[in-house]
Formats: C-alpha cells, sequence, structure tokens
C-alpha cells in the first residue's frame, strides 16, 4: 500500500497513514509494549500477595487489590476511546501510560493497605486507556486485510505476560521486596513513552464538534461501579442485603438514566448508533460471553494446582503454560488466516466450537485428575479462546467508520471486561458455595465418621483452604477445638483427600456456566455474525471508497457520518 494510493483523503485525516513502514513498526513495538505494561501488572501481583498482605496487615481487603483495578479501568475505557476519536491517540494514550506509571510509583511506595488500594485504582485509571487505545492505533495503521497478522501478536503478549508475570514477581519479592513489582513498570514504560511521543501522528477529526459528556462519564460510572462492587459482594453475601442486590438495583437505576442521557447527548461517550450495526453488536454479544465463561472459571485452575497438588503460587503460574501455548497459536494463527482469505465467520464458530469442549472436559475434575491430563484440557481450551483475541477487533473496526473506531473498539474492550468481572463473580459464588455444601459428604465419602465431617465446613473458607497448600491438613486441625484435635488427626489422610475431591468438585461445578455461555456465543456467532468484505484501505480513504460491506451500509451508524 502506497501513499498515493491513499491521495483522495484529506491531508489532515492522511498524516498517520504517511508514515513509513519502518515508523509504523516502531510504534507497533511501542504499543505492544504498553499493553505488556497492562497484562503484566495483571499476573505479577498475584505472586506477592501474601507478602503484601503481610506486610501491610490487610488480609480482609485483599480482594480490593484487585477489584478497584478492575473497577477504574473498566470504567475509564470508553471515556479514552471516545476521547482518542476527538483529541488524537497519541496525546491520550501518552496521558494514560503517564497515569499509570504515576500510580505505579505510588503503589510501590505504600505503607498501608488503604494506600495501596488508592493508588491500585490511580493505576488502573491509566490502565483504561492502554487497551481500547492501543488497539485504535492498530487500526489507523494498518487495513483490516493486513492487520489480522499484527493484532494476533497481542494474544502472543498477554501469554508472554502471564509467563514472565508469577516468575518476575515471584523473583522480586523473594530477593528484593514486593515494592519492586511495581517499580518494574517504569522503565518500560518510559520507552513506550518516548516511542510514541517522537513517532505516533496526533490525528483528530477536525470536522467533528469537540465537545465531552460530562454527565454521561457520571452516570456512567455511576451505574457500572455499584453492579461490579455488588457482585463482588456476593461471594459472601445474600441477593437480599443492601450491598449485594441493594447495590445492583442502584447501578441498574442510574445505567437506565446513562442510556437515557446517551440518547440525547451531542456528542456520546457510547454511541448507541453502534447497537444498529449487526456486525457490532454481535461481536459484542460473544465477546462478553467468551470472557464470561473463560475468565470466569480459568482463574480457579491455578488455585486447583495449588491446593490440589501442592504447587506453590510460582509453580501453578507455569503449570498452566499448555493453555498459553494454545492462546498463542490460536490468536497468532487465526490473524493469519484472516490476513490471507478475508473470512473470519467459521473461522470463530469452530474456535468457540474446541473452546466450549475445553470447558467441558474440565467439567470433569476431580482430586485424582493428572497434570497431563490437565495440560491437554489446558491446551484445548486456549487454542479455541485464542482467535477471539484479535479477530473481533479487526471485525468490529472494519463494520465501523473510521471516525467510529475509537469508541467502537474501547466499546468491546469494556464489554469484554464487563464479561470477565461478571463472570469472576459468578464463578466464585458458585465455587464457595460449592465447596461448603460439598464438603462434608466428600469427607464422609473419604471415610471420616458423619459428626467430624460436618464440624469442618464452618473451619474452611475459600481463601483458607487455597492459602494453605501443601500443609492443608495441619492448618485444618489448627482451626479446629482443641477437645476435637485427638480425634481428627489420625483421620488426616481421608480429611486431605475429601477436601480436595470437594475443591475439585465446585471447580468443576464453577466451570458450567462456562460451557453455556461458550455454547451461547458460538450460536451467537452463526446466526447473527454477517461476514463483510475487508478493507484494503485504511483511513478515511476506505470510507470513501465504500469498502467493506456494501450490503451492511445502511446498518452503519449515520450519526457519524
Amino acid at each position: 500500500m502506497t501513499v498515493a494510493a491513499q491521495s483522495a483523503a484529506p491531508p489532515a485525516q492522511d498524516a498517520t497513514f504517511a508514515i513509513d513502514r519502518r515508523a509504523r513498526f516502531e510504534i507497533l513495538g511501542a504499543v505492544m509494549l504498553a499493553l505488556f505494561l497492562a497484562a503484566l501488572d495483571q499476573t505479577i501481583v498475584g505472586t506477592a500477595m501474601p507478602r503484601i498482605l503481610t506486610d501491610l496487615r490487610g488480609t480482609q481487603l485483599y480482594t480490593w487489590v484487585v477489584t478497584v483495578y478492575l473497577l477504574t479501568s473498566t470504567v475509564s475505557g470508553p471515556l479514552y476511546g471516545k476521547l482518542s476519536d476527538q483529541f488524537g491517540r497519541r496525546p491520550m494514550l501518552m496521558i494514560g501510560i503517564s497515569i499509570f506509571l504515576f500510580g505505579s510509583f505510588l503503589c510501590a511506595l505504600s505503607q498501608e493497605m488503604w494506600q495501596l488500594i488508592l493508588f491500585r485504582g490511580i493505576q488502573g485509571l491509566g490502565a483504561g486507556a492502554l487497551f481500547p487505545i492501543s488497539l485504535a492505533v492498530i487500526g489507523d495503521l494498518f487495513s483490516p486485510r493486513e492487520r489480522g497478522r499484527y493484532q494476533g501478536l497481542f494474544g502472543g503478549v498477554f501469554a508472554v505476560a502471564m509467563l514472565i508475570g508469577p516468575f518476575l514477581g515471584g523473583f522480586l519479592t523473594d530477593n528484593y521486596s514486593w515494592h519492586w513489582i511495581f517499580l518494574v513498570n517504569i522503565p518500560v514504560g518510559l520507552v513506550a513513552l518516548a516511542v510514541i511521543g517522537r513517532l505516533l501522528p496526533g490525528i483528530k477529526h477536525p470536522e467533528r464538534v469537540v465537545s465531552i459528556d460530562y454527565l454521561g462519564a457520571a452516570l456512567f460510572a455511576g451505574g457500572v461501579v455499584p453492579i461490579l462492587l455488588g457482585l463482588t459482594n456476593k461471594q459472601s453475601g445474600d441477593w437480599a442485603d443492601p450491598g449485594v442486590g441493594g447495590l445492583m438495583l442502584l447501578g441498574l437505576a442510574v445505567l437506565g438514566l446513562f442510556i437515557w442521557n446517551e440518547s440525547r447527548a451531542k456528542d456520546p461517550i457510547i454511541h448507541l448508533g453502534l447497537f444498529k450495526n449487526r456486525t457490532f453488536t454481535s461481536s459484542v454479544l460473544a465477546t462478553a460471553l467468551i470472557s464470561f465463561g473463560f475468565f470466569g472459571g480459568i482463574v480457579f485452575i491455578p488455585l486447583w494446582f495449588q491446593a490440589v497438588n501442592g504447587s506453590t503460587a510460582t509453580q501453578s503460574g507455569y503449570q498452566i503454560l499448555p493453555m498459553m501455548a494454545g492462546l498463542m497459536a490460536g490468536s497468532i494463527g487465526s490473524g493469519q488466516i484472516v490476513s490471507r482469505t478475508g473470512r473470519y465467520k467459521w473461522l470463530l464458530a469452530g474456535a468457540m466450537t474446541i473452546a466450549t469442549v475445553g470447558i467441558l472436559l474440565m467439567t470433569q475434575l476431580h482430586a485424582d485428575t493428572s497434570v497431563t491430563t490437565m495440560w491437554a484440557w489446558l491446551a484445548i481450551m486456549g487454542l479455541g479462546i485464542g482467535p477471539s483475541m484479535a479477530v473481533f477487533t479487526i471485525i468490529v473496526q472494519n463494520a465501523v467508520p473510521v471516525r467510529a473506531m475509537g469508541a467502537a473498539t474501547s466499546s468491546l474492550t469494556f464489554f469484554r471486561q464487563i464479561g470477565g468481572s461478571i463472570g469472576l463473580a459468578i464463578a466464585g459464588t458458585v465455587f464457595g458455595s460449592s465447596i461448603i455444601s460439598g464438603l462434608a459428604p466428600a469427607l464422609v465419602n473419604a471415610g471420616v465418621p458423619a459428626e467430624i465431617a460436618n464440624q469442618i465446613p464452618q473451619h474452611v473458607s475459600q481463601g483458607e483452604v487455597t492459602s494453605v497448600g501443601g500443609d492443608l491438613g495441619g492448618d485444618l486441625v489448627s482451626r479446629l477445638p482443641e477437645a476435637v484435635r485427638p480425634v481428627i488427626e489420625p483421620l488426616l489422610p481421608a480429611i486431605i483427600n475429601g477436601v480436595h475431591e470437594a475443591f475439585s468438585t465446585a471447580i468443576a461445578n464453577a466451570m458450567w456456566f462456562g460451557v453455556a455461555a461458550g455454547f451461547a456465543a458460538a450460536l451467537i456467532i452463526i446466526v447473527l455474525l454477517p461476514e463483510l468484505p475487508l478493507r484494503q484501505h485504511v483511513g478515511e480513504a476506505a470510507d470513501a471508497r465504500g469498502e467493506a460491506g456494501e450490503a451492511d451500509v445502511p446498518a452503519r451508524i449515520p450519526a457519524f457520518d
């Protein structure tokens, strides 16, 4: 593709596409560094958490270290995407990286648990820009037909981050201090800032009126935050509790106001017209369901390796390497196939079928399941999930006008995160209730007398089971009244077997939601997702040529034109 081939586009819009090939790949590298930062931060913290909780004395608040990051990054993502359409990718991406690095520096200085939670929230505010704008930058640099070759690499970035994160977190914590897991972000982020600031043009759309929907942003945050908080609290509360059902009802009511506002706002954060596009709507639904099923179950697999197989936290990170290999192969391979053939519908349908089969196999998990069997199941699951990480972004960016690309990409990212968040909350609830209700029967089946087996569940919670690892039996005995310990100790082997089986069954039960979600995603792809021709050009030149899905033009968001 040459610059001359795109000379019909306005000069103000063509600055991105006029840069040479070498600069494009330097920008691609910097964008992948930014994504690597956000992905690494999700994995490097896990192995350091026990030391952090000990040092900051915040065991009761440990979930908030993860939850607050998820909340702020999810809420801010669509806003960043909208602002990048109006003010340009470069300034908004640089602002996001800068906020992320500032939050990382503050996290490293934390001396109290509340400080770490607050600073992780600041980190999340910056991370919210990294995913949607990075993907939109790739959409600016390469045509949809080219894009699959490069967006498939994003799955590789996540796989590498998941591979390096547990080792790097454990190494820095053991040999230096947990504070260094946050400081390590800074040099990588500075390199990304330097390249992006030097090479990426700050392109925006001057013909559009620049206005910010501040009320929409406030309503959006005010609706999403209570819902995610309510789902998080559901792990320890009932639906009727104000902190669960009350918060969720409040969030839904505020989101209703948000939708009403977006339908009337001059320049809304989430353009409701996007949902008139069948390609966009079906892609968003399928992506949310995939994340719901995948992340809602896979988070418990490392815990199985720790609590049942006796692995350390760092070792459990490497036990899921077969899934990462499948994920990388599926992501990169599908991107190459889409770029060469221009076809994606049946590729995605087949991938979702493979992923559903992998998750279905996980429902057969038991305490005596071999590690090699687990590796095979994980590889199948990863191979099926991989294509969704690259191909849906190509599909959505191909189906909307170039001026809506940032908003559409950030919306896709948002619904992917929301799906994962809801899946995690529901899977956590199923896991917690299953292990308590199933523990006593599992102990009886293992040979523990019923009168003793019925006393143990009240001393076992999700956190206690997963934290003890190889010393599960001794930890359980220490939690029981001294009067019954002499009776319990001879039964320790049977108790351990029973707890391991109950734990495995609880994880298997949590996987059933993933099976249903994967089946629904495959059905949506087959029935609702149209297969449009991929654009051969980038920028406004593609819109001017009417490329990509002439049959879908009536659904192409007229308000953006």
